[in-house]
């Protein structure tokens, strides 16, 4: 009777330890639907149950910081986020919503110190990288590229530093990267509404890169840069294609000759994941819907409109391939001159 007894109390507890757990599930994920919702009061009545519940769990403390915050209570979400970040199980995610907050309160010292804490304890982290950069930006403090040259280089997939650098050299003298980056990033992050802010500024940095007949003329050779030189080299042969200014059609000419010609001499050297999905674009017959997708509706909508309702069988062939598959950068990519140390 006694082992019987023993049997009955733990299953009994342990139908109550489940059911807790279900609820806490539960009112979890309603907190994120009010959040979602943007009914900030109904999200946090919820969190904070849920916390008398488990006062240790990190999802409901990161939801309470980023729910005060959303509610710009930043003095209670600088409170909450404070000792979350102190936790020896904060992530990423706890990192940024307390540099958001800092960010919101105009404490640039304290968030610059935010940042370099969580990169000490998560070096391959491109986010923090890229949300560090943007603080420095914003400061007028230029060694943001650094920022984001690093989390390219640590964490080549996340986006959000190919889509500062791209930008910052957009508006230097920088003839590749605008380019390079900016490609990179409408293939990461293809529907935001950041890629087709994106698509203008690859257009625009090709008609930077051909306002001169000649690209190496002014190349600075003191860079020794040989993915650059190789890059500036074929795009060079291509400089003719150019002679009557920039367009959609001409640009679908250039690039799919510096494709051919950089898989005859250089992908060897210089293995890329753009080049690469260029070459597979090309030979799967898509490239120049894709060329339309990046330039057409930055170039002339009516006409990027007319063609796109004339290919349209081709235009569907693309965009089905897009969507069915996800776009990442290797390892062991990394090019720029600039490399952080």
């Amino acid at each position: 009777m006694k082992v019987l007894f023993t049997y009955l109390i733990t299953c009994i507890s342990l139908a109550g330890l489940a059911q807790d757990t279900q609820d806490l599930t539960s009112m979890k994920e309603a907190a994120k639907n009010y959040i979602r919702q943007g009914d900030y009061n109904n999200a946090l009545m919820v969190l904070n149950r849920a916390k008398e519940k488990s006062p240790t769990d990190l999802e409901i403390q990161k939801d309470l910081a980023l729910t005060y915050y959303l509610q710009k209570d930043f003095a209670k979400a600088q409170e909450v986020s404070k000792t979350l970040v102190e936790r020896p199980d904060a992530d990423v995610p706890s990192f940024q919503i307390a540099g958001n907050i800092y960010k919101a309160l105009e404490e640039v010292k304290d968030c610059e110190r935010l940042y370099k804490k969580g990169l000490d304890k998560f070096p391959n982290s491109g986010a923090l990288y890229s949300e560090y950069g943007e603080l420095l930006f914003a400061r007028k403090d230029y060694d943001a590229i650094q920022q984001w040259e690093k989390g390219i280089k640590v964490d080549p997939s996340y986006s959000g530093n190919y889509y500062n650098a791209a930008k910052y050299y957009y508006f230097t003298t920088d003839r590749v990267w605008s380019l390079i980056y900016g490609e990179v990033f409408v293939n990461l992050e293809s529907l935001s509404q950041r890629t087709a802010e994106m698509k203008g500024i690859l257009l625009d940095s090709y008609k930077k890169l051909y306002s001169s007949a000649d690209l190496l003329k002014n190349y600075d050779q003191k860079k020794k840069n040989e993915f650059e030189l190789a890059y500036l080299t074929g795009m060079n042969k291509q400089s003719s294609l150019t002679a009557n200014g920039i367009t959609v059609d001409n640009l679908i000419m250039v690039r799919t000759r510096f494709i051919l010609d950089w898989f005859e001499k250089d992908a060897a050297k210089f293995p890329m994941k753009l080049f690469d999905y260029q070459r597979q674009l090309l030979q799967n017959g898509m490239f120049e819907a894709y060329n339309q997708w990046i330039f057409g509706a930055a170039g002339n909508l009516p006409q990027y409109q007319a063609w796109t309702n004339s290919h349209a069988e081709a235009y569907s062939a693309f965009s089905g391939f897009q969507k069915s598959r996800v776009f990442k950068v290797p390892s062991g990519q990394y090019y720029q001159s600039a490399q952080p140390q």
